[in-house]
C-alpha cells in the first residue's frame, strides 16, 4: 500500500517506518525539514515538506497515519508552550484533512493519533472507550485533536483515534526518564506510587497502529494500552527488578511540581485504561506482561 505518515520520524514514528518498510509498503513521510532526511530516500520512502502538494500526495495514498505532535514531557507548559503542543496537533491534522477534501479519490482510511490523557486523572476506575473526556489541558487537547479529524469522515475516509498509552522503549519517552536515576542508584517510584500507567511496548504499539487497516469495523477511538496496566507502586518495583537495581527513593509529587508545574500531569495522573475495542477484535499482544517488557527493553 502507499501509506503517508506525519511524525514518522519521531520516537514512534521511527520504529513504525521499519515495520511498515518491512511488509514492504510505500511510505511518504511528511517532516518540517524533508532536507534533512534526503540520504534516506529511497524507492519505498520519500520524504516531504509540509508546503509540497499534499493534494496529489492524498490521491495516491491508501492510507493516512498522523502522529504529529510537540513534545510533551520534560518542559514547564508556560501558555507558548501550550499553544505549540495545541497546534502541533490540532493544526496540522486540519491541513491532512484540507488536503483529503480537495483528492478526488481520497485515502481509504485515516489513523489519526490521540492519548490515554483524555480520561484525566481517574483514580482506580477502569476506562474502556465508553468513558467521558475529562476537563484538563490535556483532555483539552486530545479532544480537539479528535474533532480536527472526524471531517474527512464527510467525504467517505474511515477514520479511527488510537489513545495510546505510555510508550516503553529505549531513547525517548517517559522511561527514559526513569531509568536514569535507577542507573545511578537512586531509582523510586513518583509520587504516592497509586496513580495507574496504561503502558504499551512500542513494538505492540506499532503493530495496533497498523491493525484498523487489516480490520475495517474498526471505526472511532480505540484505546492502545496493555492490557495489564500496573500502578507506580509495581511499576518501579518491577524496573529495579530487571534492571537489579535498589528501589529505594520515592520522588514525592512536591518535587516534581516545582520542577515541571502541570506538566508533571501525564506521569502523575492515574489512567487505568483497557483496550477493549482491541480485544474484542482479536488483536494479539506480543508483550501483555510489564516485566516480560521491560526485560525485551532493557
Amino acid at each position: 500500500m502507499n501509506i503517508l505518515i506525519t511524525g514518522g520520524t519521531g520516537f514512534v514514528g521511527e520504529e513504525l517506518r521499519a515495520q511498515l518498510l518491512k511488509k514492504r509498503h510505500e511510505l511518504i513521510i511528511i517532516t518540517r525539514s524533508a532536507s534533512k532526511y534526503e540520504d534516506e530516500n529511497a524507492r519505498n520512502q520519500r520524504f516531504i515538506g509540509w508546503e509540497d502538494d499534499l493534494v496529489t500526495e492524498m490521491e495516491n495514498a491508501d492510507v493516512v497515519i498522523n502522529l504529529a505532535g510537540e513534545n510533551i514531557f520534560g518542559q514547564r507548559w508556560t501558555e507558548e508552550v501550550k499553544k505549540r503542543i495545541m497546534d502541533s496537533r490540532v493544526e496540522t491534522t486540519k491541513k491532512l484533512v484540507d488536503a483529503m477534501r480537495d483528492a478526488e479519490n481520497p485515502p481509504k482510511v485515516f489513523i489519526s493519533a490521540s492519548a490515554s490523557g483524555i480520561y484525566g486523572d481517574r483514580a482506580d476506575d477502569i476506562l474502556t472507550e465508553e468513558e467521558p473526556a475529562s476537563d484538563d489541558f490535556l483532555a483539552e487537547v486530545c479532544v480537539n485533536w479528535e474533532a480536527a479529524a472526524a471531517p474527512a469522515r464527510e467525504f467517505g475516509v474511515r477514520v479511527v483515534h488510537p489513545r495510546i498509552g505510555i510508550v516503553l522503549e529505549k531513547g525517548g519517552g517517559a522511561l527514559e526518564k526513569m531509568i536514569t536515576p535507577f542507573n545511578l542508584g537512586v531509582g523510586g517510584p513518583v509520587g504516592n506510587g497509586k496513580q495507574y500507567m496504561s503502558w504499551i511496548h512500542r513494538t505492540d504499539l506499532c503493530e495496533a497502529l497498523w491493525f484498523p487497516v487489516e480490520h475495517e469495523d474498526l471505526d472511532g477511538a480505540y484505546n492502545v494500552c496493555a492490557p495489564n496496566p500496573v500502578d507506580m507502586n509495581e511499576f518501579a518495583e518491577t524496573l529495579a527488578d530487571v534492571m537489579n537495581r535498589p528501589n529505594l527513593f520515592r520522588v514525592p509529587r512536591f518535587a516534581l511540581d516545582i520542577l515541571y508545574g502541570e506538566a508533571s500531569k501525564p506521569i502523575m495522573d492515574s489512567i487505568r485504561m483497557q483496550p477493549k475495542k482491541l480485544q474484542v477484535a482479536g488483536f494479539e499482544f506480543r508483550f501483555e506482561d510489564l516485566k516480560e517488557a521491560l526485560a525485551d527493553i532493557i
